[in-house]
């Protein structure tokens, strides 16, 4: 059974739906990063050195042998597609073309997400210039996607379901957050309401629905963001010291 190393945010939602649409038997293993959990020594030595997650263990690897670790969500994507066989085409062009956007999402949305999040929600200080830059930035991604999903129609490399929808609808799915009007992008609206509707794509969303907090405490702050006092920052002395 794989073991999924997961909280739930849009790149641990990531693997969780790929690990549902699969069919897979996995157990979650919860790693609070709101109290530091990523940067314990256990976790760096044994499942990410890059103090990240999701991660996933697999002890009956593709092609065999010892249990293999895997981190980065869209490793991981490509991991189980290929040790299942879905969601990523073995047509050349056509899994050329899932790749891509997977990679998109990878390069651009995910780390655009995430800064335009951080200086909307999270900065001690508004800054203006961060704001409207990322804001900017990520209207402009949401644009270049709604462009896409309108000359395919239906899904976001072409007609089929795939690991490219899987990885960018969790971070479609924090539009509200991002300040984004989702009916301003006729495209996505269309192919969010379908992929959503889909019964992998909510239990994968549903995992520990629980352990999320309503409210980023002061300690979950230090962990995230802090700047050296906390747990994070003694976690990357650590790591500088090795």
């Amino acid at each position: 059974m794989i073991e999924l190393h997961y909280w739930p945010t849009p790149n641990g939602w990531t693997c969780s739906i790929m690990l549902e649409e699969c069919g897979l038997p996995y157990r979650m293993v919860p790693v609070n990063i709101g109290r530091g959990e990523q940067f314990t020594p256990e976790f760096v030595a044994l499942i990410n050195p890059h103090h990240k997650m999701p991660a996933i263990i697999d002890p009956q690897p593709l092609g065999g042998g010892e249990p293999m670790q895997i981190s980065e969500a869209g490793a991981i994507l490509v991991y189980l597609a290929g040790k299942t066989g879905r969601f990523l085409p073995t047509d050349s062009l056509a899994r050329l073309q899932v790749l891509q956007w997977l990679m998109w999402q990878v390069g651009g949305l995910g780390p655009m997400t995430g800064q335009n999040s951080h200086f909307l929600q999270y900065a001690s200080e508004k800054v203006p210039y961060a704001i409207t830059r990322y804001g900017n930035e990520l209207r402009r991604l949401y644009g270049v996607l709604d462009h896409q999903l309108g000359r395919t129609g239906s899904h976001v490399a072409g007609p089929d379901f795939s690991i490219a929808d899987i990885a960018i609808l969790p971070w479609i799915r924090m539009h509200n957050a991002q300040g984004i009007d989702l009916s301003a992008f006729a495209h996505i609206g269309r192919w969010y309401e379908t992929v959503l509707a889909r019964p992998g794509v909510q239990r994968g969303l549903a995992l520990g629905r629980e352990l999320r907090a309503p409210v980023l405490s002061e300690a979950a702050r230090e962990a995230l963001f802090g700047s050296g006092s906390g747990t994070q920052g003694l976690a990357r002395q650590r790591w500088a010291a090795n």
